[in-house]
C-alpha cells in the first residue's frame, strides 16, 4: 500500500535569468523549475524555511512529492537537482521533475522487520544485522509502497536475507540485479568467542597428532 506523498507548496516565478533568481531569495525563496511529463518548464519559487526543513529531513532527492501551486491542478514531481552554495552549503535552486501516474522511477523504500520474537536465532542472544535499512526498488508513481517488510519468523544464527527472500509490492522490483543481503542473524560476541577457542583447540590438537605421527614416520 502506498504511503502518503507529502506536499510541497510553491509559487509561480516570474522573472527568469541570474537577476530575477537573486531577486527571489532576497525575497526569502529559493527559484526553481518544474519540466517534464509533456509539459512546458515552469518557473517556480519555493519558501527558503520549507525547503530547508524538507532538506534537513533526509531522503530529498528520492522523495516523491504532490506538487501545489495555486490556481494550477496539483502534479507529483521528484526533484533531479539542487545547487547549493559553495561555502554555506544553502539551497540556491532546484530542478523538479514532472512524474505521470504510470511513471518509472527509482526510490529508496524503508525496510521494516518483524516477528523478532518468532526467531530461535535472537532468542537465543543472535544480534539482527541490518545491511540494507532501505533498498532501492524501481516502481510506479502512482503505486509507491510506503516499506518491505522483512518476517524473521523461524530464523536461526548465521541465517542471511537476501532481496530474493522478500515479497515485494505489486509492479516493483530491484534496480539492483544481483541477489544482495538486506540482513542477517549473527552470533552474539560470547558465542563467537567461544567458537573460536574451540577451533583453535581442535587446530592445535590436530598440529599435535600431526607431529606425532611424523616422529613415528622417521623412527
Amino acid at each position: 500500500m502506498a504511503g502518503k506523498i507529502p506536499d510541497l507548496t510553491a509559487e509561480v516565478r516570474a522573472g527568469t535569468g541570474k537577476g530575477a533568481a537573486r531577486q527571489t531569495r532576497r525575497e526569502g525563496f529559493v527559484p526553481g523549475v518544474v519540466y517534464g511529463g509533456g509539459a512546458d518548464p515552469l518557473p517556480i519559487k519555493i519558501p527558503f524555511n520549507i525547503l530547508y526543513k524538507h532538506l534537513k529531513a533526509g531522503r530529498f532527492l528520492s522523495t516523491l512529492f504532490n506538487l501545489r501551486i495555486k490556481g494550477q491542478d496539483d502534479v507529483r514531481v521528484i526533484c533531479r537537482d539542487v545547487q547549493r552554495h559553495p561555502v554555506k552549503d544553502l539551497p540556491l535552486h532546484l530542478d523538479l521533475l514532472r512524474l505521470k501516474r504510470d511513471s518509472k522511477i527509482a526510490l529508496e523504500i524503508h525496510v521494516e522487520f518483524i516477528n523478532e520474537d518468532e526467531a530461535p536465532g535472537i532468542k537465543r542472544g543472535g544480534v539482527l544485522t541490518v545491511v540494507r535499512p532501505e533498498v532501492e526498488l524501481e516502481v510506479t508513481a502512482g503505486n509507491i509502497p510506503e516499506k518491505i517488510v522483512v518476517d524473521l519468523a523461524g530464523l536461526d544464527v548465521g541465517d542471511t536475507i537476501t532481496i530474493s527472500d522478500v515479497d515485494l509490492p505489486e509492479g516493483a522490483r530491484p534496480t539492483i540485479e544481483r541477489d544482495f543481503v538486506i540482513a542477517n542473524i549473527t552470533a552474539p560476541s560470547g558465542l563467537r568467542s567461544a567458537a573460536d577457542e574451540a577451533d583453535e583447540a581442535e587446530a592445535g590438537e590436530d598440529a599435535g597428532e600431526t607431529e606425532g605421527t611424523e616422529e613415528k614416520t622417521e623412527e
